[in-house]
């Protein structure tokens, strides 16, 4: 399969594990990173090992319009048989009411959700050419905020509506799927207390792990009628409902 998944925010963490899952599936992957160039390296290494000529790496700040518009410009530039495009890249900061940064914020929107859309519209001639589908991760924080961090949240609920957007505009030749995440990986600043609050609520009572994101990713992409969706991956936890921090 001469296929390629495009992955932004590849490098690391969930990104790290949806790379290899596709990348077993048979897609070849093109690893996008930010500032994390030794690990994209390195799984860009351990993919091309498995199979000859089967990853390729690709440096551009999503937030960023100069950048971002010569990202599209050099993958499409590539000529690539894109057939995925997930959209994991994210920003993740607190945003305490009345502490917000103006330039700050613009980010972190562009980031979370213009950088998906813009993605999306671009890429989608490759796409339709290749009966492709998009996934966008978003948060189960799209639904009830997390505490400080008001504009993380909105801009993932925006995400969330541009995910059910874009499926309707961009049916019926590309599917368009959201993936909810919620306790997979622990943020860097959170403590233990934060930690044992977030376990309380969860129904399965233990946190995620990436591979959980990235078989249900898998099993997207090859679901040929599913579109639409927005499927939380959080361990029941937002069947019962918490308390968002």
């Amino acid at each position: 399969m001469n296929k390629w998944a495009l992955i932004t925010g590849a490098a690391k963490r969930i990104g790290h594990c949806i790379a290899k899952q596709l990348h077993h599936d048979g897609f070849n992957i093109l690893i996008h990173y930010s500032q994390s160039y030794n690990d994209a390296l390195s799984l860009c290494s351990e993919l091309n090992a498995t199979r000859p000529n089967s990853a390729q790496i690709m440096q551009a700040e999503l937030n960023n319009q100069i950048e971002l518009q010569q990202f599209i410009t050099n993958v499409k530039s590539l000529a690539l048989p894109l057939a995925v495009l997930v959209n994991n890249a994210s920003e993740f900061t607190p945003t305490p009411l009345g502490e917000t940064d103006y330039l700050a914020a613009q980010q972190l929107l562009a980031t979370n959700l213009l950088a998906p859309y813009f993605l999306a519209e671009q890429f989608a001639p490759t796409l339709k050419e290749q009966r492709g589908c998009i996934i966008n991760l978003i948060d189960i924080h799209a639904k009830r905020p997390l505490k400080d961090h008001g504009l993380y949240s909105i801009s993932k609920a925006a995400l969330e509506m541009a995910t059910l957007s874009l499926a309707q505009e961009l049916a019926p030749d590309i599917r368009v799927n959201g993936v909810a995440p919620g306790a997979i990986l622990w943020p860097e600043q959170s403590n233990d207390d934060s930690q044992n609050h977030v376990l309380k609520e969860i129904p399965l009572a233990k946190l995620g792990q990436p591979d959980d994101i990235a078989k249900l990713i898998s099993h997207l992409v090859s679901a040929p009628y599913i579109s639409g969706q927005i499927i939380a991956v959080d361990g029941g936890r937002s069947a019962v409902g918490f308390t968002g921090v």
